[in-house]
């Protein structure tokens, strides 16, 4: 799993599934406010729609 901060303090975390690869956005108050609809072959097709959904920060 790779996850990181974004300056709102929202938590973003880019894992893989037996399906695909997957991203989750996590408020602060620990609710979770978005996820993808779908799973990616491959993680960069993940990240990238993660970044279309409004992702800032950099997931490792």
């Amino acid at each position: 799993m790779s996850t990181c901060t974004d300056r709102s303090g929202d938590t973003w975390e880019i894992y893989k599934t037996t399906g695909g690869w997957r991203w989750r956005r996590t408020a602060s108050n620990g609710r979770i406010v978005g996820a993808s609809t779908e799973a990616y072959v491959n993680k960069s097709d993940c990240e990238a729609n993660a970044r279309r959904n409004g992702m800032t920060c950099n997931p490792t």
